[in-house]
């Protein structure tokens, strides 16, 4: 089991002044050694603390005193200090299985752990769920979870799952449900295995033993060159088609029956579909935002102005796997930008430059060029253009835009004129790197990285203004 490291610190903190340093160890807080930043934030949102540090294999005991709740102004490495609990289904769909050879080893990392899907958003399936497992996340109040359930049908989750465990997990989610826990669940919808009749089978089966969900996407298959499922194919523009129907149809029902519509599909299936996408309204808010649901309608209403706060999307495919910045409950709760070493840690530097009148080209996905093309219209502008970027290095239906890749990017980019200037959203990377190793630095034109959102497009297109450039660490 690793320990928490010290790698930020905040000056003026009750941390700083009582000595604890950048590099430090920490071995157990108030005589407890914590498993994660989870109970890691508890423990260090008391008043009173006894801190045992391993500062270069020297033993320390550190008092600190602070008001209660107070920030500790300490930064850690990572977000679980014990192993990922890792997933031990070996789903036919799952993309894991879908990669190119050679890629980094940690995104061949599968979880099924509880604790990220808290922290991050990640899907669980439950299968190694426990009883202690259960405890926890009631009476530390970790809510809301995100669950795949892909069917309701006990014999088929365990056999798109390939664990027997999959056919009676979901009793975890009815517990979880029961003791109010905010559970936001998951359809992959694979054609020829649990789609069709099978999808509405599952739909009815939701509002029957869990209609206490908070919603339901229904996501499409995503499929690579490199699976070796025969049983795995790609949907059809009229199974789309059909799974918009279907999914409409059941939004009148729930909404009949629960108050809400619950269920929503993912903006893949409007575009394979060739339908228009639901008015925003329809999203409710839009709970499953990162799940691709009703992130086209809120793009354009940030686009268009229609508000000033940017949902944005979460930078990085795989980004919590290779230790991603904190963020939300993860984060280190300082009130400055921590002052430890820049190259581990700290804010990602920014630098600030006068915007240079050239033209533009928008780098993004098939399915981002299909979003993007009708609001770029709407400006008039002949200086502005869409370069679409088709994934080869996926290959199969991966047309999003947070698995392009730099060799994808490079390729292209090496067509078009030099001096111009090219928008990459920043969704393709993670710490700066996207998924094939590369760097924004090695493509064949400087490109400027741009928040995901719709905002922050709309500000890097306008030539009056000036342009914060994010850079890597």
């Amino acid at each position: 089991m690793a320990l928490p490291l010290v790698i930020g610190l905040q000056s003026d903190s009750p941390a700083a002044e009582a000595g604890i340093l950048v590099g430090d160890v920490l071995v157990s807080i108030n005589g407890e050694q914590p498993r994660d930043v989870i109970r890691y934030q508890i423990l260090v949102d008391g008043p009173e603390l006894e801190l045992q540090v391993d500062r270069g294999g020297l033993d320390r005991t550190i008092q600190i005193s602070k008001p209660d709740g107070a920030a500790l102004g300490i930064e850690v490495q990572s977000s679980l200090f014990d192993q990922v609990r890792t997933c031990d289904n070996h789903c036919s769909f799952c993309f894991i299985y879908q990669l190119p050879p050679g890629m980094r080893k940690s995104l061949s990392l599968k979880d099924d752990d509880f604790r990220l899907s808290f922290l991050y958003g990640n899907f669980t399936t439950l299968t190694r769920f426990t009883e202690a497992d259960l405890e926890r996340v009631i009476t530390e109040g970790l809510s809301p979870l995100y669950v795949s359930i892909h069917t309701t049908d006990p014999d088929l989750r365990s056999h798109m799952l390939r664990n027997k465990r999959g056919a009676t997990s979901l009793r975890w989610l009815r517990a979880l449900l029961d003791h109010g826990i905010e559970i936001h669940g998951q359809l992959v919808v694979c054609p020829g295995v649990n789609g069709g009749e099978d999808l509405e089978r599952s739909l009815a089966g939701v509002l029957d033993e869990y209609p206490e969900l908070a919603s339901l996407a229904v996501v499409p298959l995503g499929i690579s060159d490199h699976s070796n499922e025969s049983e795995m194919r790609a949907h059809s523009q009229a199974e789309a088609a059909e799974v918009v129907d279907l999914v409409e149809d059941w939004q009148s029902i729930y909404q009949r029956h629960l108050g809400h519509r619950l269920v929503f599909a993912a903006d893949e299936y409007y575009l394979l579909a060739k339908r228009p996408f639901p008015k925003p309204e329809v999203y409710e808010g839009f709970p499953m935002h990162e799940d691709g649901i009703g992130m086209a309608r809120t793009f354009e209403s940030e686009f268009h102005g229609h508000t000033d706060v940017a949902t944005g999307t979460q930078s990085g495919f795989f980004s919590w796997v290779d230790g991603a910045p904190a963020e939300g409950y993860r984060a280190p709760r300082l009130d400055q930008p921590s002052c430890g070493d820049p190259a581990t840690s700290g804010p990602t530097p920014v630098s600030i430059m006068p915007r240079a009148s050239a033209p533009v080209g928008i780098l993004t996905s098939e399915y981002g060029a299909q979003v993007l093309a009708p609001l770029v219209a709407t400006l008039e502008r002949d200086d502005v253009r869409i370069i679409t970027v088709p994934n080869r290095f996926f290959g199969g239906n991966i047309a999003v835009t947070g698995l392009l890749v730099g060799e994808d990017i490079g390729r292209v980019l090496a067509e078009q004129p030099s001096g111009h200037r090219y928008l990459l959203p920043d969704v393709c990377l993670s710490s700066g790197i996207f998924l094939d190793g590369s760097r924004p630095e090695d493509l064949p034109h400087p490109v400027e990285i741009t928040p995901a959102d719709g905002i922050s497009l709309r500000r890097a297109l306008e030539p009056s203004t000036l342009l914060r450039q994010e850079v890597s660490a």
